[in-house]
């Protein structure tokens, strides 16, 4: 493979495109804001604005959230997997069905694998705009996102509705739901009630992996972090592993699946037969199965990497094995 054929594998940080109308809370004062990025994959967004870097199936999603200070994503859940790492910022994760059964804070490096079958928002506390890189389980990211009912509530007075149909329409923009489809409707009773409100306590110990520990942790070899038998045990259809200066190196290494690397701190040269590249915090770089390569350090100084691979495992709830 040609450097120009992997550069098309390539999303640079600064050639993100952002979509400030992805979802439902987009004109609700507190989350008016909020830029979302699909960067591999379908993602979850509402709406058609959503520019998609790369549609390649991988087995999973690759997205981001940029937020300034003070900036709120509503309470939401995925049928699916989902997990940040913060790549600048300070942010802090919520959940539960207001948003007060627990909480935790994020910097960068940290990451949290939120458990399925709770609803979760996110805020940036920090004093400038930062940015989570997001990793969602499934080719389809679980078939979207589900509010709690609140949000659809009031996003509806502030003139976005969203129909049965996952699309979102905007009232502001003389924007009508087509004859036949119905708003999606709130949920209730049952359903919210299968929704669990887990303490911090309960949350953090199996869930939340801090960047230091990580890098301790992948010291001499590559740690793993979500996975089977990763620090957070998980099988949500992918792998996630931490590569530091000390676990890097030259041997070159393949994948029955594609693969992404996830540079949080410091710069990285890929090397494979053909070519190599140099990635940097925020860029993201999708592998293609099979193709041997080698990821290590390029400059001295403080160096981490994030890889996910796909497993073959279905994406679905939180594993508890």
């Amino acid at each position: 493979m040609t450097p120009q054929d992997m550069e098309t594998r390539i999303v640079r940080y600064g050639d993100l495109q952002p979509c400030k109308t992805a979802f439902i809370d987009a004109h609700t004062p507190g989350s008016d804001q909020k830029e979302n990025f699909t960067i591999i994959g379908g993602g979850v967004s509402e709406s058609p604005d959503q520019h998609v870097h790369i549609s390649t199936p991988h087995g999973f999603n690759i997205g981001a959230a940029g937020q300034p200070p003070k900036c709120r994503n509503s309470l939401h859940d995925h049928r699916t997997a989902e997990a940040f790492f913060v790549l600048s910022g300070k942010w802090r994760f919520f959940w539960g069905r207001w948003g007060d059964a627990g909480e935790v804070t994020l910097e960068p490096g940290d990451i949290f694998n939120i458990p399925t079958g709770i609803f979760r928002g996110f805020e940036n506390i920090g004093t400038d705009y930062g940015m989570i890189m997001a990793i969602l389980g499934g080719d389809d990211a679980g078939g979207g996102v589900m509010w709690a009912p609140q949000v659809i509530e009031d996003a509806a007075d502030h003139g976005l509705i969203l129909a049965e149909t996952g699309k979102l329409y905007d009232s502001k923009k003389q924007e009508r739901l087509p004859a036949g489809v119905n708003p999606m409707p709130l949920m209730e009773g049952d359903e919210l009630a299968k929704r669990g409100e887990p303490t911090t306590a309960q949350v953090i110990p199996n869930h939340v992996a801090r960047y230091w520990d990580l890098v301790a942790y992948a010291d001499r070899k590559p740690a793993m972090v979500i996975g089977e038998h990763g620090i957070l045990r998980d099988k949500p259809g992918f792998e996630v592993q931490f590569i530091t200066r000390g676990s890097a190196t030259e041997a070159k290494q393949t994948y029955e699946r594609p693969s992404v690397l996830m540079p949080v701190k410091g710069h990285w040269t890929v090397t494979w037969d053909g070519g190599k590249a140099t990635l940097a915090p925020g860029d993201t770089m999708s592998v293609p199965e099979n193709l041997a390569h080698s990821v290590v350090p390029s400059m001295t100084g403080e160096a981490a990497i994030y890889q996910i691979t796909g497993t073959g495992d279905p994406a679905g709830l939180t594993w508890t094995g």
